[in-house]
């Protein structure tokens, strides 16, 4: 059976979740989910965790992220995208110093109200569940951080009031809302006309393969082995502890290992846990006062 992480490149007009359904029928495995949300708009980079690694995937959720984006200044939806109906739409314009003043404005630790068009929950509903029955209802801002934030001048057109912006920012962060913002910020409404993920979890648009890729690869027989990364590789920065193969099959039953029968001085913090016999077993958290390495996440099949 499949197991790792594909790196897709998200087409425009699928949700995050079509993606996963039209892999699992794909591969043929129903153990299949995403790390980082997408707009059913926006494009590009889609990781996606196939098999055992889907008990990986929080660990990588939190992953900082990069975009592309295109905004439209001068117009209000009720979306805060080209997708809604337009509100209001005026004639503006902007000198590129007033639009590089806006953008400092907002790079660092912000707060930021999550748009109505979105799968936060409150009180229990959909935020978009009740944004399209014309329900409002208030959000808390939440705290997000935009890390980078900048013009891309020659993919802007001043005459049309339409700017393309880079953005690095944390997990959460609503770029419509970002672009939402810098219009008030301006005095006037921001739209976003388009979205594409650039960077997410260290992978590029570079690292990404399509659904008719892998759809091809089903038909033609060619297998997955080169496309699906080994969730091993994304550890690779973790510390790495060995552990007899007694040890590994209590570990594999979730049961916490002595450290004090361990063959090296562990500190408080999570591990890789391997065993000669079987190689990686998944991620042990050491407890120095409790003197016992227990079970973070098995990652590998339980004998």
């Amino acid at each position: 059976m499949p197991n790792g992480i594909v790196i897709i490149d998200k087409p425009q007009g699928w949700t995050s979740m079509d993606v996963c359904a039209k892999l699992r029928g794909i591969l043929h495995e129903k153990r299949v989910g995403h790390a980082g949300t997408l707009d059913p708009m926006a494009t590009g980079v889609l990781p996606v965790f196939v098999g055992r690694a889907t008990r990986a995937v929080e660990f990588f959720e939190h992953a900082e992220k990069t975009y592309e984006t295109v905004l439209r200044l001068g117009i209000t939806t009720d979306t805060e995208d080209m997708t809604g109906t337009v509100l209001t739409e005026e004639n503006v314009s902007f000198t590129e110093e007033q639009l590089q003043e806006t953008l400092a404005a907002f790079r660092g630790e912000i707060l930021q109200v999550p748009p109505m068009y979105s799968a936060v929950s409150v009180d229990g509903q959909r935020l978009y569940d009740l944004a399209r029955r014309g329900i409002e209802v208030e959000r808390q801002a939440r705290k997000v951080e935009i890390k980078s934030l900048s013009l891309c001048k020659e993919l802007s057109n001043e005459k049309e009031n339409v700017y393309t912006i880079d953005v690095v920012c944390s997990k959460g962060t609503y770029i419509r809302s970002l672009i939402d913002d810098l219009g008030k910020k301006l005095g006037t409404g921001a739209v976003m006309t388009a979205l594409e993920r650039t960077l997410a979890m260290g992978f590029t648009l570079d690292d990404c393969v399509t659904l008719g890729e892998m759809q091809e690869r089903r038909n033609s027989g060619k297998g997955f082995e080169d496309v699906l990364i080994n969730i091993e590789k994304m550890f690779s920065s973790f510390e790495s502890v060995y552990v007899s193969p007694a040890q590994a099959k209590r570990f594999q039953n979730g049961g916490a290992l002595d450290i004090n029968r361990i063959k090296k001085k562990l500190e408080n913090k999570v591990y890789t846990v391997y065993s000669g016999d079987i190689g990686f077993l998944g991620l042990g958290k050491c407890d120095t006062q409790k003197g016992e390495l227990s079970v973070e996440r098995l990652l590998v099949k339980r004998d």
